[in-house]
């Protein structure tokens, strides 16, 4: 399918800079880029790409002024990186949707299966099941009894949602998701071992929240574990029990949050980040990467390090802490110094 710079200028609500009728048929990155493709300029680090591109079409930022002439025919909005989004979504959700259940699935005969639903070979959905409207299950999902899946729900191969747990619409489970497993509690015994406490609670994902490939969320002891609206959980995630995630917040690969944690909306953790349990992060927290995180964090802050402290702190702190060689020798010429002039004194 091809389209016209004038046609994607149009649905951007852009402004063609070069040929309006420049054609293209495919997207491609900005330092690969081919002919007949469109790409993308947000990071200011690529603009020496834009100079000698093949791509026939460029997204940028409307401040974006060349200081070399350009041979592609640029495109100008707001913000190229959310245009570029925008551009992925409509070529994503032109793909011809899987539909039908396939006969080597097994299904509940308690079980409700919505509307243009797709159920892949080898999936097991169970007692009491609901399945949305329009929701892609690929092959060998496991669903539980008395889940809940809302409609334009697209689970990938090999994901195992527990009995009881709650999916909204519009959401996103990738490959070898595990929602719903255990918490992990354990109480001493009086011979030294460990007894485990029932978790009898459940997972509750809002509307829209993506879950990336081989992320774990726990059920709670009691009540729910809740993700809310709007979240994105990238691969290798571990959310133990009783956490509760805020809306529209992010969090990358092998972040790690113990249990009963509460976290505000629009947060953004960065890899390897650490959160001990019972902790309240706030709203509007960022958390830079492998940030070990021992206390809360109020609103609208900026922490890292392990332990983790306060942006401004931490980069104060990391100036000495880089200096540490250097003080050291200072400090032992010092006590030389000192113990001469001890034994000059007496």
């Amino acid at each position: 399918m091809e389209f016209s710079a004038q046609q994607i200028a149009d649905f951007l609500e852009g402004e063609v800079v070069g040929n309006p009728h420049v054609m293209v048929s495919n997207l491609s990155k900005i330092d690969e880029s081919v002919k007949d493709t469109l790409t993308f300029l947000s990071n200011p680090k690529y603009t020496h790409f834009v100079y000698n591109t093949k791509a026939s079409i460029i997204l940028v930022n409307k401040d974006f002024f060349p200081e070399q002439p350009i041979s592609s025919t640029l495109i100008k909005v707001e913000d190229a990186y959310q245009a570029l989004a925008k551009l992925l979504h409509l070529v994503d959700s032109s793909k011809k949707q899987q539909s039908g259940i396939d006969s080597l699935s097994f299904i509940s005969s308690s079980a409700h299966i919505g509307e243009n639903a797709y159920i892949g070979a080898f999936s097991f959905i169970g007692d009491n099941a609901e399945i949305g409207d329009n929701a892609q299950i690929y092959p060998q999902t496991y669903i539980g009894n008395n889940v809940i899946i809302g409609n334009n729900v697209t689970i990938y191969p090999g994901a195992k949602i527990y009995a009881d747990c709650v999916i909204g619409h519009r959401c996103v489970i990738h490959s070898g998701v595990v929602i719903g497993a255990d918490g992990f509690g354990f109480a001493p015994n009086d011979n030294g071992g460990y007894d485990k406490i029932a978790q009898i609670g459940n997972v509750a994902l809002e509307d829209d929240v993506e879950v990336g490939a081989n992320t774990t969320i726990d059920r709670a002891t009691m009540g729910s574990t809740y993700i809310r609206k709007g979240v994105k959980l990238d691969n290798l995630i571990q959310v133990a029990h009783n956490v509760e995630i805020g809306e529209n917040s992010v969090l990358a690969a092998q972040t790690g949050i113990a249990g009963s944690v509460k976290i505000g909306e629009n947060c953004m953790f960065g890899g390897q980040v650490g959160i001990s349990g019972h902790l309240s992060i706030g709203n509007n927290v960022k958390l830079a990467a492998q940030s070990g995180v021992i206390s809360n964090i109020p609103h609208d802050s900026t922490y890292m390090g392990a332990p983790s402290m306060p942006y401004v702190q931490y980069t104060k702190a990391y100036v000495i802490f880089r200096k540490l060689p250097e003080l050291a020798k200072s400090i032992d010429t010092l006590k030389k110094e000192i113990e001469e002039l001890r034994k000059i004194i007496h």
